[in-house]
């Protein structure tokens, strides 16, 4: 349970907190053009370039024991660490703001939200459906926004306990190294089998997009690029698993960061009923948690070290969020709404503290409408 104590808004402090938010996304908005379209290719080329330097440097690794065998270990290292990178960019700051629609202003082929497609083992198109759609539009209302634990934790006291909650701590650190197939196969809803609701005949047709893409990945990975070593090929298989597990844990980090923290909350259905702009934004800004931290923070975390903002405008271009950042504090402020940040030591910090106390047994808790003066 949060120990924040919000200002209640009256109708009229709501309507107007929401114009003033509305109002800052115009102005940026319209101010879009060349810093941002060079910033996002910036960001592909270095994807692309890292990434190829990487490949190189574990292919150095993996022939070194032909004419230089102290190259072995320090290039290998090294190229599972710049693929691992790669990835990450592409994940964070490149795929995921691209997929959103950010950059559709360009009319750029290889940067429209609804084409692109992302170099991890889910499709993009189940993704923009749980993620765009189901996330931003409904974040932390319980029964409609699935990434509530993503469906094998129990991270706030409203959620139901179950016996199977005593294993999380360990179902979490499972969850951070695979990270990417949780995702890919979260719109299946696997549980309908458990429950009678689905057969596996329809989960089977279901999954043949997932399917496809896993085995693109997998070949890619730890077939294609592995078999151009020939005979040491085991070089390229451990760099590419490891800049994969790079990638898993930081994702599942940042995102877990920016939605778990002590001060983040859930709501009912209810709340979403007749839900005005200013009910919305307030939704939003109570269920995010921001991450304090220099440009690279912001860069490798995709900006997500803003989640309030990017929550506010998750088609506004990432690359805007530490300006827009720092008018949406005041605003918040002015408004006596707490703007919830901290370090990443801090924040998952707490996460871990709510996947540990919440894997115990309790009472479902019972939270209040969003806020007092939210009820419609």
């Amino acid at each position: 349970m949060s120990s924040v104590n919000n200002r209640p808004l009256t109708p009229a402090e709501l309507e107007a907190f929401g114009n003033e938010l509305d109002a800052l996304r115009a102005r940026h908005v319209a101010t879009l053009g060349d810093a941002d379209a060079r910033y996002i290719r910036k960001v592909e080329a270095a994807v692309r370039w890292i990434g190829v330097a990487g490949r190189v440097l574990l292919y150095v690794a993996a022939f070194s024991p032909l004419f230089a065998p102290l190259l072995l270990w320090p290039a290998g290292i090294l190229g599972a660490l710049l693929l691992g990178l790669s990835k990450i960019l592409e994940n964070m700051e490149l795929a995921h703001n691209v997929m959103h629609g950010q950059y559709d202003w360009m009319g750029d082929p290889a940067l429209q939200g609804k084409t692109y497609e992302w170099d991890i083992a889910g499709t993009s198109e189940s993704w923009r459906k749980t993620h765009n759609f189901s996330h931003h539009t409904y974040t932390n209302v319980r029964g409609l926004d699935d990434d509530i634990g993503y469906g094998l934790l129990r991270i706030f006291p409203e959620q139901r306990w179950h016996p199977f909650f005593l294993f999380q701590p360990l179902i979490a650190i499972i969850f951070a190294l695979y990270f990417q197939w949780g995702i890919a196969i979260q719109d299946l809803r696997l549980g309908r089998l458990f429950l009678g609701k689905a057969t596996v005949g329809q989960l089977w047709k279901q999954s043949a997009p997932v399917r496809r893409k896993v085995t693109k990945q997998l070949l890619k990975d730890y077939v294609l690029f592995p078999a151009l070593a020939g005979p040491f090929f085991l070089t390229v298989v451990l760099g590419n698993l490891v800049a994969n597990g790079m990638r898993n844990v930081w994702t599942y980090v940042v995102i877990f960061c920016g939605h778990f923290t002590a001060d983040a909350e859930t709501f009912p259905k209810e709340c979403v009923q007749n839900e005005s702009r200013g009910h919305w934004y307030l939704r939003q800004l109570r269920g995010s948690s921001n991450l304090t931290g220099g440009k690279w923070m912001h860069i490798l975390t995709g900006n997500l070290s803003h989640q309030i903002e990017h929550h506010f405008y998750p088609d506004v271009p990432a690359n805007r969020y530490a300006a827009m950042a720092v008018e949406v504090r005041q605003i918040c402020e002015r408004y006596g709404q707490h703007y919830n940040t901290g370090s990443m030591a801090r924040q998952f910090g707490q996460v871990v503290w709510r996947i540990l106390r919440h894997s115990l047994p309790s009472k479902p808790a019972a939270r209040p409408a969003l806020v007092a003066e939210a009820a419609h």
